[in-house]
């Protein structure tokens, strides 16, 4: 009777905590209390629950909350494949940390544990609502055997680029196709069309043939989502990632080569803001090098 009561409230812990964090994911808070707090209250749970006998059982308890966790937002759809396979490395690790808070704390306290975690997600919830997410920056480089001046005219709009994007990209992420101008100098509007939708710049900065910047003023959704029964569109693919501006910088180096330099500046709502950065910093690594790539085989070939 007592082990079937336990199991219950178990039962029913489990269930509020994944209306919190469903609900959580359908408004819009990609915020610490969804990927930390509610991982590390879910491991705790479960080992006030089961009572590993072991530090080895407590660690794979938790993993497996962790886990499952994860795949039921593919089951229900909250979530596609991309997303939850970046979650995983956060979420499991922190769902064994509160499986092995509770394995170590004391017996008489591990019942209220679960519920002591649960005090950390009003604080956790305001800074998530209130957060203001910093600007990055990313800059990729390539040497090219072309004058500026050549590689100044591929840089300011290329022709499509045939080549297939990497199998990072093709994952549903969102590669650059082609760019375009439409006149030239300060104000000048340009696009660059991505395999979902297209960027809308404007030109700041005309140094040529030096300096490219621009601001953008539209940006795409950053990928397209696949779930288990197949394209979604989850919140975080709106006004999540957002491009602020990019440039390109051209500097002459001996021998008639040039030094090309494209940077990105940009933002996200997703937090902890470090781990999602490192993801999002080597997707744009990979977007710019497909660029760079093409203005050098376009300049080097006499496009």
């Amino acid at each position: 009777m007592i082990f079937n009561r336990k199991f219950a409230l178990g039962f029913c812990g489990f269930v509020l905590l994944l209306i919190a964090a469903l609900a959580m994911a359908h408004l819009g808070l990609y915020g610490w209390t969804l990927f930390i707090v509610l991982p590390v209250i879910a491991g705790g749970l479960a080992a006030c629950i089961r009572r590993p006998a072991t530090v080895g059982r407590a660690v794979r308890l938790g993993a497996i909350v962790g886990a499952m966790g994860c795949c039921i937002f593919l089951v229900v759809g909250a979530e596609g494949l991309i997303c939850v396979a970046m979650a995983l490395p956060v979420v499991v690790p922190l769902s064994v940390a509160g499986s092995l808070l509770a394995y170590w704390g004391d017996a008489p306290a591990r019942g209220k544990q679960p519920a002591v975690m649960t005090l950390l997600i009003p604080a956790f919830m305001l800074f998530d609502v209130n957060a203001k997410p910093p600007v990055y920056s990313v800059a990729t480089s390539i040497v090219v055997n072309a004058a500026p001046p050549r590689v100044w005219k591929n840089v300011v709009a290329f022709p499509a680029i045939e080549d297939q994007p990497d199998w990072v990209l093709r994952t549903g992420l969102a590669y650059p196709i082609r760019t375009a101008i439409g006149g030239s100098g300060v104000g000048a509007s340009r696009s660059c069309v991505l395999s979902t939708g297209a960027v809308r710049e404007r030109v700041v900065v005309w140094n040529e043939p030096r300096l490219l910047r621009f601001v953008v003023t539209q940006t795409p959704p950053p990928m397209r989502e696949m779930g288990l029964y197949g394209p979604i569109h989850p919140r975080h693919l709106d006004g999540y990632y957002i491009s602020q501006a990019g440039q390109f910088e051209l500097t002459p180096l001996p021998g008639g080569r040039t030094l090309v330099v494209g940077t990105s500046w940009y933002r996200h709502g997703l937090w902890p803001a470090a781990y999602w950065r490192w993801w999002s910093d080597a997707v744009i690594h990979r977007i710019h090098e497909r660029v760079l790539r093409h203005i050098r085989y376009l300049s080097e070939h006499g496009a």
